[in-house]
């Protein structure tokens, strides 16, 4: 009976000895040393796929000739319409001190050591800009 046991131990413990085998560690990522460099691309596309944020242009891309025209006759309009509205305002003498609003703009005009300080407050947006007139 314990030749039997002693038989079936041994037979036991060669299939477990048989189906082991080392386990090794790779990464993934072709960074690390070890790594599988065919997985870039696909850590890429996944990545990329994953991505909420797309890249905005810089202007930097080719414009149409037409786009070109609209953008410049916009600007000139603009640029016409403030000059139309200095001038109903702040009259021939210039700027003078004081708070004035434009729509949601508010713009205070204060006289400073450095010059004539002029803060811009969008009250839509909060953003703000200041610019000094040096004396």
């Amino acid at each position: 009976m314990k030749t039997k046991y002693l038989i079936l131990l041994l037979i036991l413990f060669s299939i477990v000895h048989s189906f082991a085998q080392e386990i090794v560690y790779r990464p993934l990522n072709p960074s690390f040393l070890g790594g599988n460099p065919f997985n870039a691309s696909w850590l890429l596309s996944n990545a990329e796929a994953q991505n909420k944020f797309k890249e905005e242009t810089d202007g930097f891309e080719e414009k149409s000739e037409l786009d070109q025209f609209t953008e410049s006759l916009n600007r000139q309009l603009l640029n016409e319409l403030s000059r139309d509205l200095f001038q109903q305002e702040f009259g021939e003498t210039g700027l003078t001190v004081g708070t004035y609003t434009f729509g949601s703009l508010v713009v205070e005009i204060t006289p400073t050591t450095g010059g004539l300080s002029i803060d811009i407050f969008d009250t839509e947006t909060g953003e703000q800009t200041q610019i000094i007139i040096p004396n």
